[in-house]
């Protein structure tokens, strides 16, 4: 069958981007392939459910514009289908006088974005969570929590209900691009379509470079090793606690989340993987680690970012190392409090260069168009991201 349209991914990016299609062109043929028995299984499935409110993100960045968007958005779709969240707020906590100075920037960077917040001093932080600890804090209180998983199956659920076709199980080996169509073989099925749109996440580098796309960029895995908090402790917090990021390093550091089912959970470190989607601890693919090896981006980011790769290998080594992260603003937790969950792993786009893509990376041909990088906050984010993706698509296939 030749279908207008083919999607390759089913996280909450690719069930997004055909949900929209559907609504925007409801005669349209679209099919979503996954090549899991389940929607969600990656990156998706395995985030820390947080609705981030975009306090972080370069002022005027896709990521900025798209994450404030993404927040109501998110809450919106939530509300209509009845999928639980809730608006918690997040602190951002500094504990010592540089952190302060880096949170008063932060505070720059949150006008110039339009969120809202609240600096508190160290007695109202201590009011606000008497078991946290620091000089200083801002309130950011559009951050919530929710299942990102619910919001899929939601999702999912309309693009068929809209007559679109999910095809579960099936991995795609081969994507030929000619005039007038796009090939597909996907397991044993071979499928054909006008437009195709991948949103493979950890595999996007390599759909692309099927499809005959010459591009710069590799992925790099880097996994995201959590706790669960003990069920004693669960209450010792009531909002999402953050530190203040070091602007140096592309990650946010190890958090405190409470999550919409009820638990508490701490992390994610980032572990450089050796298994793009290895989850247990000490995972290994050839492929993957050989890949890693071949590619000059990963030894330019080995050189520029040992030190902070060596603290975060160390961290993930030592469970106490990676407690004490987290006893800086929250001494009450004791090592018997974690206990491990699982891990998450971050599909992170790094140029020849060395260069890591910070903001939403895409790559087109005349009847393809890749996602090469979909950060965080790319699932508060996926419903006005997938509008763009789909603008993008509509005028190529008008172009035809």
């Amino acid at each position: 069958m030749l279908y207008d349209y083919c999607i390759i991914g089913g996280g909450i990016l690719g069930l997004a981007t055909a949900r929209d299609i559907l609504r925007r062109t409801p005669d349209a043929s679209v099919i979503l392939i996954e090549k899991e028995t389940m929607l969600a299984c990656h990156q998706t499935g395995h985030n820390s459910g947080v609705i981030h409110a975009g306090v972080y993100y370069k002022p005027g960045s896709l990521k900025a514009r798209l994450c404030k968007a993404g927040a109501e958005a998110t809450r919106q779709y939530c509300t209509e289908h009845g999928i639980a969240f809730e608006t918690r707020g997040k602190l951002i906590v500094a504990t010592d006088a540089m952190e302060l100075a880096r949170m008063d920037k932060l505070a720059q960077t949150a006008t110039e974005n339009g969120i809202a917040f609240t600096t508190l001093s160290e007695a109202a932080l201590r009011e606000r969570e008497p078991n946290i600890s620091g000089l200083g804090a801002l309130f950011v209180r559009d951050s919530g929590i929710v299942d990102y998983r619910q919001i899929c199956v939601a999702m999912g659920t309309e693009i068929e209900k809209a007559g679109g076709t999910i095809l579960l199980g099936h991995a795609v080996t081969q994507l030929r691009e000619t005039a007038d169509r796009v090939d597909i073989v996907a397991g044993q099925t071979r499928i054909t379509a006008r437009y195709v749109i991948a949103c493979a996440g950890l595999q996007s580098d390599r759909l692309a470079r099927q499809a005959g796309l010459d591009i710069d960029h590799q992925i790099i895995p880097f996994r995201g090793e959590y706790y669960d908090v003990s069920p004693e402790k669960r209450d010792i917090v009531h909002h999402m606690i953050y530190p203040v990021p070091d602007p140096a390093l592309p990650f946010l550091g190890i958090h405190l989340t409470p999550t919409i089912h009820g638990e508490l959970t701490l992390g994610p470190n980032a572990v450089l993987g050796l298994a793009r989607e290895g989850y247990p601890k000490r995972s290994f693919d050839f492929d993957d680690a050989l890949a890693l090896a071949t590619f000059p981006g990963f030894w330019n980011v080995a050189k520029n970012q040992w030190r902070s790769g060596l603290d975060e290998f160390a961290n993930s080594i030592f469970k106490r190392r990676y407690l004490k992260a987290c006893q800086k603003y929250c001494p009450g937790l004791e090592l018997s409090d974690l206990v491990e969950r699982p891990a998450g792993i971050r599909a992170q786009a790094v140029a020849r260069d060395g260069t890591m893509a910070q903001d939403f990376l895409f790559n087109q041909s005349p009847r393809t168009l890749h996602v090469g990088n979909a950060p965080s906050p790319a699932a508060t984010s996926a419903i006005p991201i997938a509008e763009m993706i789909v603008s993008k698509a509509l005028e190529s296939m008008a172009a035809r």
